[in-house]
């Protein structure tokens, strides 16, 4: 059985990221941004291909609130409310499925292409 998040560790793990600062040359040295939108209980696209180094940026449409989370909570774009953006980095290992803390019957997937 898969543990859910609860309201509040998913609102931990958001105030945690945030305070996370990106140096500027990392900025600088990024690959490709690719947005995923959240729209009607869904991700669309629900499989993106992406390389290490890379950025995945989500973004909710929906009116109620939505997360990107890893199925091993290894990563999570925190509780995304309407038009709000998660972001994360591409990295080597990273896990590449993913659901909605709220609604675990969304689900995305990531393909790293190396």
């Amino acid at each position: 059985m898969t543990r859910r998040p609860t309201r509040r560790s998913v609102m931990v793990g958001t105030a945690a990221m945030a305070a996370v600062p990106v140096p500027i040359t990392l900025l600088a040295d990024t690959g490709k941004v690719h947005e995923v939108e959240i729209r009607s209980f869904e991700f669309d696209p629900s499989l993106i291909h992406v390389r290490i180094g890379d950025m995945i940026r989500w973004i909710n449409k929906d009116l109620a609130p939505h997360t990107a989370t890893a199925d091993e909570f290894g990563w999570d774009t925190g509780a995304l409310e309407k038009d709000a953006i998660g972001e994360v980095w591409v990295t080597d290992g990273m896990e590449t499925t993913y659901f909605c803390a709220f609604h675990p019957h969304m689900k995305g997937r990531i393909e790293i292409i190396h």
